[in-house]
């Protein structure tokens, strides 16, 4: 799984968009059990979750959200496969229930929206090749050294922002299309070190790479959203999620793509969204 979106798309798609104002209930979780279904929101993000042309939702993302509406005492998640812009629109104008996809917890997202306790957190890594043989250990390295090149996806997400706030110049990065591309331009030795968050590449031994956690980057996370009147759904939701994060389940699920163990530890530090994001509620 990779770090989403932080809204700006969906935010720009609100603008002069017209939804009906919900009043805010506690009986949000009755109506699920009455409805028999709860619509979620999804993307493609292989291999933690997955879409089968037939429109089967797998992987352990949707396993982990299944478990934890079950805990609940909720019906099983009926997946709806939906582009990222339409998400937000889409959850406010009651087509789905919660957005699974995973989305960045942003004080732009919590103006509109509910998180629910992050079920993903990295930090900015480098993926370099085996045995490190540049010896990088941060993007304040990459700075401090103008022979260094790096790799980095399109855009101005929160690795982007981090990486420029540390000095590094543009001229010392080159833009990739996907996460293979990234991958390809390190072991190739066209780029010294792929930037993206430490958990974006499963296996990253079996490619070749060496993953370098930045112990000086901030902690990016995201979770569920939630509308704002179905804050007892979120609370539900959140109690089960952060007894499956504290007691292994969590680490079964994810651990066949990175060390399962190492995230649940970052994630055992925040019990609900505003302890990444403040302004959260």
């Amino acid at each position: 799984m990779k770090l989403k979106y932080s809204l700006p798309v969906a935010m720009l798609a609100l603008v002069g968009y017209s939804y009906p104002s919900f009043a805010q209930t506690t009986d949000s979780l009755e109506a699920l059990r009455k409805a028999g279904h709860v619509k979620v929101a999804i993307a493609s993000i292989p291999p933690y979750l997955t879409v089968s042309p037939s429109g089967e939702a797998a992987g352990p993302s949707i396993e982990l959200q299944k478990l934890v509406l079950k805990g609940i005492g909720l019906p099983t998640l009926s997946p709806v496969l939906t582009g990222w812009d339409s998400m937000i629109p889409g959850l406010l104008a009651h087509q789905f229930d919660y957005l699974g996809a995973g989305w960045n917890i942003t004080e732009e997202g919590c103006k509109v929206a509910l998180f629910s306790t992050p079920y993903y957190a990295t930090r900015t890594a480098l993926f370099v090749p085996l045995g490190n043989p540049k010896h990088l250990k941060s993007l304040a390295d990459v700075a401090q050294r103008a022979d260094i090149k790096i790799a980095m996806l399109p855009g101005t997400d929160s690795y982007s922002k981090y990486t420029k706030s540390q000095g590094v110049k543009s001229e010392q990065i080159t833009i990739i299309p996907d996460f293979q591309a990234g991958a390809a331009t390190v072991t190739g030795g066209r780029a010294d070190a792929f930037v993206v968050g430490q958990f974006s590449i499963p296996n990253p031994r079996e490619k070749g790479l060496e993953v370098i956690p930045d112990e000086h980057s901030p902690v990016f996370g995201s979770g569920a959203v939630f509308r704002k009147e179905d804050k007892a759904f979120r609370d539900a939701f959140n109690e089960q999620l952060i007894g499956f994060i504290k007691d292994g389940t969590f680490t079964r699920l994810y651990g066949q793509y990175y060390n399962g163990d190492t995230m649940a530890k970052l994630l055992s530090r925040y019990a609900k969204a505003s302890d990444l994001e403040p302004s959260c509620e």
